[in-house]
């Protein structure tokens, strides 16, 4: 007899979008909007962006192997406009590569649309790592390697891991160190983690490599899904982008420039309502 395979996180996701779409028609696609050819350093221009009809926008990276590059050489996926965002969410659980990443833009872009009919805004965070709270002498796991966030774990006197998957990247440093084994999570007591993982299906491997957190933080633009199968996993902390002003947000996305047209959230257990109480509300 086969046993059957648990179900992703993308499944557990697309399930809940289909039973939205259920009980709301859903707008359909208005643009895919993608960032400069070249990113900057700084962090600008990882992410494209999924625009609704009604003006809401999901958010997804590109920069995983040559997704970007891709997408601006092959014009015919921009051809989305007027297009069925479920279907190209469906993407998500169903497709690899470029599909899969368009696919976690539409999908999010949806979740921001019941969000909005819902009513529900998530809480404000000011808190960039995650509420992780680090002390002196603590393990701390990082998976994949935020520069911006060392400072306040390192000051804090705590041993900080880095997982990563770029090997050139490892090794010893100042206050904290890079390896490409995973394994090496297994100490920490609070992770923090991009949700590249949400992306490249190393979600639950990279979970399990955390058998000891109490805390597993999960941050970063893309991070705008719903948190009900992340938190159903272990995750403790949701930080995504709360976007503000769309037409600016775009504006500044194609342009690779900066803006104040969003601003972080974060979600726990304790602040989201669930995803059947925002059903219900719509």
């Amino acid at each position: 007899m086969t046993t059957a395979k648990p179900a992703r996180f993308a499944d557990d996701y697309l399930a809940q979008l289909e039973r939205f779409a259920a009980r709301s028609p859903l707008p359909r696609i208005r643009a895919l909007h993608l960032p400069p050819a070249q990113p900057n350093n700084d962090g600008r221009g990882e992410f494209c962006a999924i625009e609704l009809d009604d003006g809401s926008l999901g958010l997804s990276y590109v920069l995983l192997d040559d997704t970007l590059a891709h997408l601006h050489a092959h014009p015919k996926h921009a051809a989305l406009t007027g297009t069925d965002a479920l279907d190209l969410a469906r993407r998500y659980a169903s497709g690899s590569g470029i599909d899969k990443t368009l696919g976690f833009a539409a999908a999010n872009a949806l979740t921001r649309c019941l969000y909005d009919r819902a009513g529900f805004r998530p809480d404000d965070s000011t808190d960039s790592i995650g509420s992780l709270q680090p002390a002196p002498g603590e393990a701390i796991g990082m998976i994949g390697l935020f520069k911006p966030l060392l400072g306040r774990i390192i000051e804090a006197g705590a041993r900080l891991t880095v997982v990563e998957l770029k090997a050139e990247l490892a090794g010893e440093h100042e206050g904290y160190r890079v390896t490409t084994d995973a394994e090496a999570l297994a100490t920490c007591t609070k992770v923090v983690s991009t949700s590249t993982l949400l992306l490249n299906d190393t979600l639950d491997r990279m979970l399990g490599c955390c058998r000891q957190a109490r805390w597993f933080a999960m941050i970063g633009p893309s991070a705008g899904c719903l948190p009900d199968a992340l938190f159903a996993r272990g995750v403790t902390f949701v930080g995504g982008s709360w976007i503000t002003d769309p037409a600016a947000f775009i504006d500044a996305l194609r342009s690779g420039t900066r803006s104040a047209s969003a601003s972080k959230y974060g979600l726990t257990r304790d602040n989201y309502p669930g995803f059947e109480a925002l059903l219900a509300r719509v």
